[in-house]
């Protein structure tokens, strides 16, 4: 049996993290070829069948699962090793990806990246703001914003602020419609919401009230989307208090009666905690949240 290439195991992760040996070309800027050459070098070495290969994709096998957890390992001896004796540690540079809710990588993330990016000439911010989650076990993203602390894996969390969230519309729909004085008047009127069986994260959830019937006419898993319809006048909606805040187009409604709190978490693996340009961007995106604590708390 000869001793493993590293490269080729670093292939064999790429390929088990993405599915697709297309994919993990492409996560590892190679030829598809040379991946596809590299994984079968890797199973003539071990003299055992890593994946099995099927149209739909690269699925491990029960061989292909435990070396996973020893590659994985390996792979994290060497980020920390980089990280405590290499250039990595000694300059920020490099790609960081980070994950994000829609709404805190486009309205608050985004606007003040090009801060640390003035910081750190040479990093690569790469800022993927979606309707859900990407996983840093994987290595989709290097650090990432999430709803609640992680429950399992080898991650490292910290709180970065509790949020506010109210009921707002726009003065269009709210002057064309029936006056909305108590908790009782919202059965009259139309809402806003997440699709409930796209759901990403239960905290989410906010078309729950045991008191009201809440008629959702307007439905999408994208934050965005349902700010814009609220605008356009399809109706009320839950809204962090830091997207609208400060918007002339859309007005509060039952400020006292009707408040919710959520919380943001900045999480990333415990391999890459070390490294400078992982920790260059948590560190930024701390202080800019703090910074900035009372534009979360309403």
């Amino acid at each position: 049996m000869k001793t493993p290439d590293w490269d080729h195991l670093r292939d064999f992760l790429a390929v088990a993290r993405t599915g697709r040996l297309t994919t993990a070309a492409r996560v590892l800027a190679a030829d598809h070829t040379t991946v596809s050459r590299r994984i079968a070098a890797l199973e003539t070495a071990l003299q055992a069948r890593l994946f099995d290969r099927s149209p739909q994709g690269y699925a491990l096998t029960a061989q292909g699962e435990r070396l996973m957890a020893r590659a994985e390992a390996m792979e994290g001896l060497m980020l920390t090793a980089q990280a405590e004796v290499g250039e990595a540690d000694l300059s920020v540079s490099g790609v960081v990806r980070i994950g994000a809710p829609e709404g805190f990588g486009s309205y608050f993330l985004a606007p003040r990246l090009p801060q640390l990016a003035q910081l750190h000439p040479d990093l690569e911010i790469q800022l993927v703001a979606i309707p859900g989650t990407l996983s840093l076990s994987k290595r989709e993203a290097d650090v990432a914003i999430t709803l609640s602390p992680p429950r399992e894996g080898r991650l490292i969390s910290r709180k970065l602020t509790d949020y506010g969230l109210g009921l707002y519309g726009a003065p269009a729909y709210l002057d064309a419609n029936p006056p909305i004085l108590s908790r009782a008047d919202m059965k009259e009127h139309r809402f806003i919401g997440y699709i409930e069986d796209l759901l990403y994260a239960p905290e989410l959830d906010y078309m729950q009230a045991p008191d009201v019937d809440i008629h959702v006419a307007f439905k999408s898993s994208n934050l965005i989307a349902q700010l814009q319809a609220c605008v356009a006048g399809a109706g009320l909606a839950v809204l962090p208090e830091f997207v609208a805040h400060g918007r002339p187009y859309l007005r509060r409604v039952l400020p006292e009666k009707v408040a919710l709190r959520r919380a943001f978490h900045l999480v990333v693996h415990a391999d890459l905690g070390s490294v400078a340009r992982v920790r260059a961007v948590m560190d930024f995106t701390t202080a800019a949240v703090k910074a900035e604590r009372r534009l979360f708390a309403g």
